[in-house]
């Protein structure tokens, strides 16, 4: 965990004022800050960028539903979930509801004449086990306050809900801070109970829920859980970011959301880092490079390689081929929506050759960081 962290400090993002550029949905924004949340569309899916766990007054959060959308819509996030605690209402008293759907249907009227899509959704606040979770997709919250806590998860997904985990790595319930699956949770997987579990949470990630992901099938997820503003508990000035899911859609709709959610076609994007299965990760980050541009220099066998990048995180590449670069000792830094050149020592003028670097901010195991190669034709 310490050398993730490490590195994540390492890779502070820097971007322009300003940036014009597609969407991962096909729309063309112009942004005015250095907040927007933009990934390209893979091959096969659009690149979404989701929050599933949002609070508001309404439960224990400080401010109201609209300001949640506002805050999105400056993100640039596609599709958001105000998941109010069921159980826990600390605000009862200044604001009683006794409707656990009014802060959706609040920031679904907000959201009416923009492009947000709002899904519907609820946190369910019990102790360890089985602790937190979200269950998004949900008709009434409603029917959620039950008291057993077996019950509450067959009643969400007989409403079609998608269940995830919610920060398994919570202090106040894992004072050890280590995601350990119980058997309860063993017994919500094992009865499709639960689909997915939260890798990363506000600020914190979790190696251990990552390899629980992987072992058990579940889908990850990174969400803000924010509580008070997006502003501030990230940093947007200083150039930071709420943690999302980027979700691999095929369509831009409620429907293919859930879809790709249940198939587990997702992408944690925390602190500039991607985390998730390689096959996902590594479709974001090929979607997000390119190489448009190299030529050997006059008449030597050093070859000048230019790698744009059209995404919002600022890709840190290890050298891992067999050619040694002569710009830099083999650590490359290609900005967000920016390029950079490197020189490669081919040792002979060749007609093209390899290039292979691993993505030492792109995880797709604990421990193990994304590898790609290509193929340049000077």
């Amino acid at each position: 965990m310490q050398s993730i962290f490490t590195l994540l400090v390492m890779l502070a993002v820097s971007l322009g004022l300003s940036a014009q550029h597609a969407h991962g949905n096909g729309r063309m924004h112009t942004h005015q800050y250095t907040r927007v949340i933009d990934f390209p569309d893979t091959e096969e899916y659009l690149t979404l960028a989701c929050d599933f766990h949002i609070h508001t007054v309404f439960s224990d959060g400080s401010v109201w539903p609209d300001i949640r959308i506002q805050e999105a819509l400056r993100d640039s996030v596609d599709a958001v979930a105000m998941t109010e605690h069921l159980e826990y209402q600390p605000h009862a008293d200044d604001i009683p509801h006794p409707d656990r759907n009014r802060s959706h249907e609040i920031a679904t009227e907000t959201a009416a004449n923009t492009d947000m899509l709002v899904i519907q959704g609820a946190e369910i606040t019990r102790h360890m086990p089985p602790g937190h979770s979200n269950a998004i997709f949900i008709q009434d919250a409603n029917a959620l306050l039950i008291e057993d806590s077996l019950a509450v998860f067959e009643e969400a997904k007989r409403q079609g809900a998608f269940t995830f985990w919610n920060h398994p790595n919570w202090t106040a319930q894992r004072p050890d801070g280590v995601a350990t699956l119980t058997p309860f949770h063993e017994y919500l997987i094992a009865n499709d109970l639960l689909d997915g579990i939260e890798v990363v949470n506000d600020l914190t990630i979790s190696e251990e829920a990552l390899q629980i992901a992987l072992d058990n099938d579940l889908t990850i997820m990174g969400t803000s859980d924010i509580h008070g503003l997006v502003d501030y508990q990230y940093d947007i000035a200083g150039s930071g970011h709420r943690p999302v899911t980027l979700v691999l859609a095929a369509e831009r709709t409620p429907e293919a959301i859930k879809e790709a959610l249940v198939a587990g076609r997702t992408v944690a994007w925390f602190e500039n880092t991607l985390v998730g299965r390689q096959a996902h990760v590594g479709a974001v980050v090929r979607a997000s490079l390119d190489i448009p541009e190299a030529r050997y220099i006059d008449d030597t066998s050093v070859a000048e390689v230019t790698i744009t990048n059209n995404s919002s995180a600022e890709y840190l590449l290890d050298n891992i081929g067999q050619y040694s670069l002569q710009s830099d000792l083999g650590l490359v830094r290609v900005p967000a929506y920016g390029s950079t050149t490197i020189n490669v020592m081919t040792g002979e003028v060749l007609d093209s050759f390899e290039l292979r670097f691993e993505v030492l901010n792109a995880i797709t195991a604990p421990g193990e960081r994304l590898e790609i190669s290509h193929r340049v034709t000077p």
